[in-house]
């Protein structure tokens, strides 16, 4: 039987999963269930989106996304500059790596 990248998430993130596809999707309902801001929870799914990748690709999880992800979560930082920090971090290891 084959590992299945889910069952290697955090009791969390699947429970943030198991959310998800009873709320078909909707993010909005997902925000609501959880009292949180749609940016909150839209910054949560991408940290879970970001360790199924990483667990398919059988690489670790990188830490900047993680610490970024968490800062968005609790309002820390905005999800937009989150995303510019991300993208700069993702593109200088990229450099780093060739």
């Amino acid at each position: 039987m084959k590992d299945r990248a889910l069952a290697k998430l955090e009791e969390g993130d699947l429970d943030l999963v198991e959310r998800l596809v009873l709320a078909s999707g909707s993010l909005k309902e997902l925000a609501e269930v959880y009292g949180v801001s749609y940016p909150t929870i839209r910054g949560r799914l991408n940290r879970v989106i970001e360790h199924l990748r990483s667990a398919l690709a059988a690489r670790p999880v990188d830490l900047m996304a993680e610490l970024l992800a968490d800062l968005v979560e609790k309002g820390e930082v905005m999800p937009r500059a989150a995303r510019a920090v991300l993208e700069l971090h993702q593109k200088r290891m990229q450099t780093k790596e060739a």
